[in-house]
């Protein structure tokens, strides 16, 4: 609830406007005042919006720092996960099995659904069920045993290629196996350059990356040492860069709660860390900005050190193939025959179904039933700090110019460049400087994490740290940045 006070501000400037008399929209009087209001709301955001009272330990599990998966851990996670998939198609198969034979005889109803369980049917589909579960479960137990019996130090965790196929797995029912506390679903850790969970004392200045979804913190570094990462030591080598790697399934608020309060661990346990700059690629760069409003909104020490955030194709406003395939579920659901296989899109995890409209607030999915999220327009805002310096990249496979329409929605083919960049209209305008924005043409969603002309332009962002700040035009009203390949060859 707004305090008496944050209604007097709000009674204070709209009996301003009104004694300007009538102000045109587009007058630098309106937009003038547009601009304090927002100011106001920023600052009341905080006040009003209480998301501690509405999350539970059961909705967004905590997940520091922790463990590796380790091998024992990948095969008994794989073969519980075989298990629970074998049920579920098992579920569906049956869903469609029953409705084929009720529906047309007019017996598609509850009585008849619940005499369907205790009938021959019904029950040889549970014994079916049954059979698989108790399998899984022994094999699970049989790799727990052998991880039991293996000294803690002969352990190895997944690396390469089983390191990438975890991560994927994590992407698409992330949530699902926090759930069912599958022992592949992924821990929060920050990695060092060399691949190693952080460990040691560190100073000065910190720049933190955070991968998107289905990816992992490998997913920075290329195959000729050329990674962003490698990029930002070389043009500043007093910096410490990590990685973040995280379970990319679980809901987007969630991961930023637990990034916000690993990142105050890691100022806690180093208190020397200067700066911290922020670099986050797709759904990374939401996740970084939920961190930024939670630590913000739980007076964290960590937020006041962030120097820069810069996200790599995020979907600030949502990715457009989400919603198609959230249309298309809603469609199958409604066809007769066909609805059970509408459970197959429950499987996708809630960190993708998050992307749908790029919310990063527990209050946008806390309060309802089943795994969605609020529409669009309903969704919360959550501003960006102003002490951070923000500056926003977008893509498009198109050569053509962000003026031509099909480039602007076609975009990176995962993410449009109004979603990118934060244009939205009303509240959940991102307000950054148009300066502080970039587009790059013939680069696809992938791209953005390995393309040298988006590594030239965060590293001199990361360089000029906020010094160009409202000092000229050049950065406050300077026009937005647009970067054309030499050679124009899209790579998705």
């Amino acid at each position: 609830m707004l305090s008496p006070k944050s209604f007097d501000i709000i009674h204070d400037l709209f009996a301003s406007n009104q004694r300007e008399s009538v102000i045109h929209p587009d007058s630098d009087a309106s937009k003038r005042f547009q601009g304090e209001v927002y100011e106001q709301l920023a600052e009341l955001e905080y006040i009003y919006v209480d998301e501690s009272a509405l999350s539970t330990a059961d909705d967004c599990p905590t997940t520091a720092i922790s463990e590796q998966v380790s091998l024992g851990d990948f095969f008994e996670g794989l073969a519980q996960l075989a298990t629970l998939g074998a049920v579920e198609v098992t579920d569906i198969v049956e869903a469609i099995h029953r409705e084929i034979i009720l529906r047309p005889i007019g017996r598609f109803n509850d009585f008849n659904l619940n005499k369907w369980q205790t009938g021959i049917t019904g029950r040889i589909y549970g014994t079916v069920r049954y059979v698989m579960l108790l399998v899984g479960k022994n094999l699970a137990s049989v790799f727990r045993l052998y991880k039991a019996m293996i000294n803690q130090k002969t352990v190895r965790p997944v690396s390469g290629s089983l390191k990438q196929l975890v991560n994927v797995l994590n992407g698409v029912m992330g949530d699902h196996l926090v759930n069912k506390n599958n022992p592949i679903a992924l821990p929060m850790v920050l990695y060092d350059r060399y691949g190693q969970p952080h460990n040691g004392e560190i100073s000065g200045r910190v720049a933190v990356l955070c991968h998107g979804l289905c990816l992992s913190h490998l997913s920075w570094q290329s195959f000729n040492n050329e990674g962003l990462g490698e990029e930002i030591l070389r043009s500043q080598p007093e910096t410490t860069v990590l990685y973040l790697d995280y379970n990319t399934g679980q809901r987007i608020s969630c991961n930023g709660r637990n990034l916000s309060q690993v990142l105050q661990a890691l100022t806690d346990n180093n208190p020397n860390v200067s700066q911290i700059d922020l670099v986050g690629h797709s759904m990374g760069g939401l996740v970084a900005r939920s961190a930024l409003f939670y630590g913000k909104q739980e007076g964290l020490d960590w937020i006041k050190r962030v120097g820069n955030l810069v996200t790599l194709g995020s979907p600030h406003h949502g990715a457009i193939l989400e919603r198609i395939g959230f249309f298309v579920q809603d469609v199958i659901a409604r066809l007769p025959f066909a609805n059970a296989l509408a459970k197959l899109g429950d499987l996708r995890s809630a960190g993708i179904i998050d992307l749908r409209h790029g919310s990063i607030r527990d209050a946008d999915w806390m309060s309802l039933e089943g795994r969605s999220v609020l529409p669009q327009d309903f969704r919360h805002p959550a501003r960006l700090p102003r002490h951070v310096n923000t500056y926003l990249v977008a893509a498009t496979l198109m050569e053509g110019h962000y003026d031509s329409k099909a480039t602007s929605l076609l975009g990176d083919g995962l993410v449009t460049i109004d979603s990118a960049l934060g244009d939205h209209k009303g509240e959940h305008m991102l307000m950054v400087p148009e300066g502080r924005k970039a587009v790059f043409y013939g680069l696809g969603h992938m791209s953005l994490i390995y393309s040298k002309r988006v590594h030239k332009q965060v590293v001199a962002w990361l360089l000029d740290n906020g010094k160009s700040s409202f000092n000229g035009e050049d950065d406050a009203l300077g026009m937005r940045i647009h970067s054309y390949p030499d050679d124009f060859d899209v790579a998705i």
